[in-house]
């Protein structure tokens, strides 16, 4: 016995610090939790986010998209006191032919009601913005005037016919006008001149419209015709302009799955269409996913699944019918906003504001 504790003093001595620590690790299991503070508090959970604004303003087929994830920086982008406010609408509008005699032009409006148009626009607290502007607003909610709109000009026209049609609107109202420029080879020196020089005050904003007036892409198109389109605008642009569009006017109303990629591909920001479906608002635009038997020309492009690349606009002789919408809309998704906003902004302070920071404060 006597050996034995002679043995155990002896590792004591020795290993000392390992006897320690065995019996740090006993008392720590042997130890009862402490109680938890009363002054802890668990966070409290995310409230749900409301739906996507909905309309009866809208044909029923012709259904919202939104295009921006995740959805912390849709909601940083839409409640920063910075961007554009909830409810600031676009209407864009395409225009084939200003109809200034009495011949029958084909896809046109006539001057009288072309000029009403113009007229109601302004009145109603529209302003025209260029396609620059547009893109900011769509992707990140850039800030543009509340009710704005896109005169978009199709086909290559001269400066006397700008002059004419849209010239007191961008001297008066610093109006521009955007411009599906065919980039062809073989355009007339004139014309590209009158249209440079356009393009240089600012009046005339100069974008893709392929190098073929007559064609029409779709899935079907031979890649040789789409990469002549696509990429030659491009190349035309850098000749003709000294620039790089970012938007494509779809050549004839004409887009499909593999257009758009190659678009894309081409870094092409924007695509708009000739589909009325209705106004655009950021990250909302009203696109159909199935074909319409009322509205048998209208290709569906919702299952395209790249809104920014099919956006709609009005033919110019709907649009006046489609001012009261737009506003509508606009007025309708901006009181929805507001009555949703604690709760949105709730939702981001929880879940966001540790990976995007918290929502900017006003100025």
């Amino acid at each position: 016995m006597q050996n034995t504790r002679n043995t155990l003093k002896h590792f004591v001595l020795r290993f000392p610090p390992i006897i320690i620590l065995i019996s740090t690790l006993i008392s720590c299991q042997l130890a009862p939790s402490p109680a938890p503070s009363e002054s802890t508090t668990s966070q409290p959970p995310a409230p749900p986010l409301p739906e996507t604004y909905q309309t009866d303003y809208l044909n029923p087929l012709d259904i919202p998209h939104s295009y921006i994830e995740p959805t912390c920086r849709a909601l940083r982008y839409k409640w920063s006191p910075f961007n554009s406010k909830p409810g600031t609408v676009v209407m864009i509008i395409l225009f084939k032919n200003i109809n200034r005699g009495t011949a029958d032009l084909p896809d046109s409006i006539t001057v009288v009601d072309f000029l009403i148009l113009m007229s109601q626009l302004e009145e109603q607290g529209f302003e025209a913005i260029n396609a620059e502007r547009l893109q900011a607003f769509m992707e990140r909610n850039a800030p543009i005037p509340p009710r704005s709109v896109i005169l978009v000009q199709d086909g290559n026209q001269s400066a006397d016919y700008f002059d004419k049609n849209f010239g007191e609107y961008f001297a008066r109202l610093g109006w521009p006008v955007v411009n599906g420029w065919v980039s062809e080879q073989n355009v007339d020196e004139n014309l590209r001149l009158e249209n440079f020089e356009m393009e240089y005050e600012n009046f005339v904003d100069h974008q893709a419209r392929g190098t073929t007036s007559d064609v029409v892409l779709k899935d079907e198109t031979a890649k040789t015709v789409i990469v002549r389109e696509l990429q030659g605008s491009l190349t035309g642009f850098a000749d003709q302009f000294g620039k790089t569009p970012n938007v494509i006017i779809w050549p004839n109303g004409g887009f499909g799955i593999r257009p758009i990629e190659a678009a894309r591909q081409l870094k092409y920001r924007i695509g708009i269409t000739q589909n009325p479906r209705g106004p655009i608002m950021f990250n909302w635009v009203p696109l159909a996913d199935d074909f319409d038997p009322e509205r048998p020309n209208l290709i569906p492009e919702g299952r395209i699944v790249d809104p920014l690349m099919t956006l709609p606009a009005y033919p110019a002789e709907e649009a006046l019918l489609a001012i009261d919408t737009a506003r509508a809309i606009g007025n309708q998704a901006a009181a929805y906003a507001e009555e949703n906003k604690a709760a949105e902004l709730g939702y981001y302070n929880i879940v966001c504001a540790d990976e995007y920071g918290p929502m900017p404060t006003p100025p």
